[in-house]
């Protein structure tokens, strides 16, 4: 017998195995979809198809490690339970960087792949009746999130984008281990009688960090002379107030060129600038606040150019004082600023065109012109 298998079962071990062949002769099957949940370990795949009347099933789920192995083993199994008349199709959502070498692996065997923002799956979650947030239930959801959304196909992005990503997330870690020496030598030193060797040892360590930040900027520098059109990108972006070339560089890593984004919006819920608020009747009003699930390294990249707008940009300076003016909180209204910078940045790459920063005196000119 053929049982469906909805988000929530409860079912034994992590194993299902239906008999495949009378099901082809009931029913015609329209799309076959592996919905993945990726871990740092392991991966929890599901398997669902869709048939010509466009009811769903998932019918299989078993756990594999995240490595070679586990790919091949993966891609295994999938063949063996699947119609191989219909192609079926790798969803899984972008965890950090633990998806990636799956990714590579299927896209480079050919079979069709796509990658979600995170956002997309959780907001599919919340409409479906599920009590419980297990690995498992999350492949399912995947799954049916797969087989009911037409997904675009996952291409490899280019290789530089991924190198650029390694360099910018090493220089964050290491101005980190800077900031931290340098408070333990500024500690150190205002003691009544500092250790000498602790202090020179400090110093040392911070020489040597300042060493390594300026070779990985070099290494930056020379990937983008590399690549002429992503080093156009850069210049491009670079045309907005408060953003300079590190900026940049960092936002176009962290979203392979805005490879994933759509939209605006899909781009600052992916960097956790989303706004949440939590409202229920008249009693419970909770503060509205960013959701910051999301990419940090792109909501950092954003501070202190946003800082650098709201000194510099009429624009970005008349955002900061009307929303400081409506709220009183100065630093929701940077908050703003760097969504708002983000944002121009998607339009100035996908455009193509540089910022004007006399867009309010040209607006203002034309509005007094008789």
């Amino acid at each position: 017998m053929i049982h469906n298998i909805q988000p929530g079962d409860k079912t034994k071990g992590d194993f299902h195995f239906f008999d495949f062949k009378p099901l082809i002769g009931m029913k015609k099957i329209l799309k076959q979809v592996v919905g993945i949940d990726v871990a740092q370990k392991e991966l929890v795949v599901s398997l669902g198809r869709m048939y010509e009347d466009l009811s769903t099933q998932i019918y299989a789920c078993k756990t594999f490690p995240n490595q070679s192995n586990g790919f091949i083993a993966l891609v295994g199994w999938v063949n063996q339970l699947t119609d191989q008349q219909v192609l079926p199709g790798y969803v899984m959502e972008a965890t950090g960087v633990y998806h990636e070498s799956l990714a590579y692996f299927l896209a480079e065997k050919g079979h069709l792949v796509s990658i979600v923002l995170p956002n997309k799956i959780s907001n599919y979650f919340r409409t479906l009746e599920v009590k419980t947030i297990t690995d498992k239930t999350s492949s399912q959801a995947i799954t049916l999130f797969g087989l009911e959304r037409k997904l675009d196909t996952w291409k490899k992005p280019a290789g530089i984008f991924k190198k650029l990503r390694q360099l910018t997330r090493e220089r964050d870690q290491l101005i980190q281990h800077r900031t931290m020496t340098k408070n333990q030598l500024h500690a150190e030193q205002a003691e009544a009688e500092p250790n000498k060797s602790s202090v020179t040892r400090f110093k040392k360590q911070i020489i040597f960090f300042n060493k390594q930040e300026q070779q990985i900027r070099a290494e930056l520098e020379a990937l983008l002379k590399q690549d002429k059109q992503v080093s156009s990108s850069v210049k491009l972006i670079c045309s907005l107030s408060g953003i300079g070339v590190l900026t940049a560089t960092t936002i176009l890593a962290e979203t392979n060129g805005f490879e994933l984004i759509r939209n605006k919006r899909q781009l600052v819920s992916y960097a956790g600038f989303d706004v949440r608020e939590k409202q229920s009747g008249t009693s419970v009003k909770g503060k509205a606040r960013i959701s910051k699930k999301g990419n940090k390294y792109l909501r950092k990249a954003m501070h202190m150019p946003a800082l650098s707008a709201i000194r510099s940009d009429e624009r970005f300076k008349a955002v900061f004082a009307r929303l400081v003016s409506k709220h009183g909180i100065k630093m929701k209204a940077v908050v703003a600023v760097q969504r708002k910078l983000l944002e121009l940045i998607y339009t100035i790459y996908k455009t193509n065109t540089p910022y004007d920063k006399d867009f309010l005196k040209k607006l203002e000119s034309s509005i007094t012109a008789p």
